[in-house]
């Protein structure tokens, strides 16, 4: 069996994609995230979420429109880049800001409703890291596997949103992730509206 092109793809992402964590654990204790390094490592762990979640959704776009097959290699990657983020920034509030106080971090979850939408996120892509693997693939069977992942883009509007409503007051830079989410949105409709016409046109050609 001939390899894959570009071998060294996955593992040089999955290196880069986890350097800023890793520089995060260094200069968090070194006190070199600033005054506030909670707040610092909230915000990039929750950015870098949402950017590699994004990356991922932009794959199948990006191999639309390209035509190019390696984004595809690459999306798993991205995914469980995202994921791991996402569990790094629930980490640093429930842990390192709230010190694992249940009480509160059930209220907030239950009463404040960026952090019931981020929360919401985060779940949702607990199945999706779960069953990323090519086994879970077969076992649920492509169709099951392709509709239950779909739920990436629910999660990505619920990171906007809750980015959105973080960020209170100039809400310039989470508008920019909603607008190329927007867009990868219009690209994926787009192609499934062309192979219903296509579809159609198929049918009208060869009627039963």
């Amino acid at each position: 069996m001939a390899s894959s092109p570009h071998p060294w793809l996955n593992p040089a992402l999955t290196v880069g994609g986890l350097l800023p964590l890793a520089l995060l654990a260094v200069q968090g204790p070194l006190g070199q995230l600033g005054p506030n390094a909670i707040e610092a490592a909230l915000n990039q762990t929750g950015l870098l979420a949402l950017v590699m979640l994004l990356a991922s959704l932009a794959c199948t776009p990006v191999r639309l429109l390209t035509r190019w097959t390696w984004p595809a290699r690459v999306r798993r990657t991205l995914g469980l880049l995202a994921f791991t983020y996402a569990c790094a920034h629930l980490f640093t509030y429930a842990v390192l800001d709230q010190g694992l106080a249940w009480r509160t971090l059930r209220e907030d979850v239950v009463k404040r409703p960026f952090i019931t939408v981020g929360f919401t996120a985060w779940v949702l892509l607990v199945p999706l890291a779960v069953t990323s693997t090519n086994r879970w693939v077969r076992r649920l069977g492509f169709p099951r596997w392709q509709r239950l992942h779909r739920l990436a883009y629910v999660a990505a509007v619920l990171g906007v949103v809750h980015f959105v409503w973080r960020v209170k007051q100039d809400v310039t830079e989470p508008l920019i992730y909603g607008a190329v989410l927007a867009l990868l949105f219009a690209v994926r409709v787009g192609e499934a509206m062309r192979k219903r016409r296509a579809r159609a046109a198929a049918a009208a050609r060869n009627p039963a």
